[in-house]
């Protein structure tokens, strides 16, 4: 029953004074509303009978929007008058071009189309939660609606990363044009290869001069080196309790995301291989590395869903995947916590192990309000316990760094917001120095 009816009733009851009995007045009219009311149900199209498909946007990168349309088509004999409430999962965002109170009419064998524009607010995978149609008869006074008719068509939008960090790359390319050789080096890095003879000129480095190519040539001529090209680059994601802390405006997991995919974008220019790990107590995503224009994308779509756990990263699963996977010497990047717990139980004991065979660089975003707290002025009398708090926070993770370097590790240890600069700028400077 609808409010048309309750209407209806309401109408009828100012008749009742006329009525020589109230009562049996009264009870005439409820059941001439019920009799309409039932007849104009019985006219209404079934739910169940309609057909429900979808289309459109099926990824979207995070702040942008993604456009769904959902078909209903009416097969039957009657004219469908319907509410639509199409719902998704808060996150998605959605915003129904066609508002749920609004009544859709649709002829026999007709359809009708609703756009719905998602504008995700967090990464991952957003479904359609539930598909619910009001069908009402054409005098509006009773409706059906049956609880899963029609079935809700699956529809999964997968909300990739900002990536934001990629306005970083430009500059980051030019330097590696630098080292890569296209325009002249002079130098030469410890475990670079030979690339070419070219003439002596000022400036250049006597080491580097060839006395054999000279004398054939009666010229003095120099080696140009280049860096090594086909290293093997890990990136390793902490997904554990210590990356769902909320760095400003975004989770340490969005954060090193954002980083991870720098440092690929940079690495496959440079004609490395990068390979992907992602793990808490167990394997959460694995990406080998494989053609550069294929990397990047492969890597987006296997980190989009990647969401914290709460519980203590295995770290001596992530550093046996390693070593299992990597038999050649490699740059292993993980981004981690500086957390004196979980690096002191957890990475330190099999550090050795992974340090051994591999170059190892830990990544790790410092939180601006924990360097806030520390340097603020005090401004009332709990103020000093909470800067107090906060240099002891800060006094551990710098000796995690220090323990850390005693075994080779090479820390980057900077605000959460030049994480991603940082680890490129690192993954520049080993490279330059033929130490990947």
């Amino acid at each position: 029953m609808t409010w048309r009816a309750g209407l209806l009733l309401g109408v009828g009851a100012l008749t009742l004074p006329f009525w020589p009995a109230p009562f049996v007045g009264v009870a005439v009219l409820t059941v001439v509303v019920l009799l309409l009311v039932a007849l104009d149900r019985a006219m209404a199209a079934p739910p169940h009978a309609l057909t429900v498909t979808r289309s459109g946007d099926r990824t979207v990168r995070l702040g942008g929007t993604a456009t769904v349309t959902l078909r209903l088509t009416n097969p039957t004999h009657h004219t469908l008058y319907a509410q639509v409430r199409d719902a998704w999962v808060p996150s998605a965002g959605a915003r129904p071009d066609v508002p749920p109170g609004r009544l859709l009419t649709v002829a026999p064998g007709g359809s009708a189309t609703l756009p719905v524009r998602l504008t995700p607010t967090r990464r991952g995978d957003r479904p359609a939660v539930a598909l619910t149609v009001r069908s009402f008869g054409p005098m509006r006074l009773g409706a059906r609606q049956r609880a899963g008719q029609p079935a809700t068509p699956p529809w999964t939008l997968r909300v990739l990363p900002r990536f934001d960090s990629r306005r970083h790359l430009p500059e980051k390319l030019a330097r590696l044009r630098v080292i890569d050789g296209v325009q002249v080096t002079r130098g030469r890095g410890h475990g670079t290869e030979f690339d070419t003879l070219r003439e002596y000129a000022v400036g250049d480095d006597v080491r580097s001069i060839d006395w054999r190519g000279s004398a054939r040539r009666a010229d003095i001529l120099v080696r140009t080196w280049r860096p090594e090209r086909d290293r093997r680059l890990v990136c390793v994601l902490d997904t554990g309790r210590t990356s769902a802390v909320r760095l400003g405006d975004e989770p340490r997991l969005d954060t090193a995301i954002d980083a991870a995919l720098l440092l690929t974008a940079l690495a496959a220019r440079a004609g490395d291989r990068v390979d992907l790990l992602a793990a808490d107590t167990e394997i959460r995503a694995r990406v080998t590395g494989s053609g550069r224009p294929a990397l990047l994308a492969r890597l987006v779509e296997a980190v989009a869903p990647l969401e914290p756990t709460l519980a203590e990263t295995d770290f001596e699963l992530i550093a046996g995947e390693v070593l299992r996977r990597e038999r050649q010497r490699s740059l292993v990047v993980l981004f981690t916590a500086l957390e004196a717990g979980a690096i002191g139980e957890g990475l330190l004991p099999v550090l050795p192990r992974l340090a051994t065979r591999h170059r190892v660089v830990l990544a790790a975003g410092s939180d601006p309000v924990l360097t806030g707290l520390a340097t603020a002025t005090p401004a009332g009398p709990d103020d000093p316990y909470t800067a107090a708090s906060a240099w002891r926070a800060l006094a551990e993770r710098d000796r995690v760094r220090a323990a850390l370097s005693r075994y080779g590790v090479t820390v980057v240890d900077v605000p959460a917001h030049r994480l991603a600069p940082a680890v490129a700028d690192t993954y520049l400077r080993l490279k330059s120095l033929g130490q990947l």
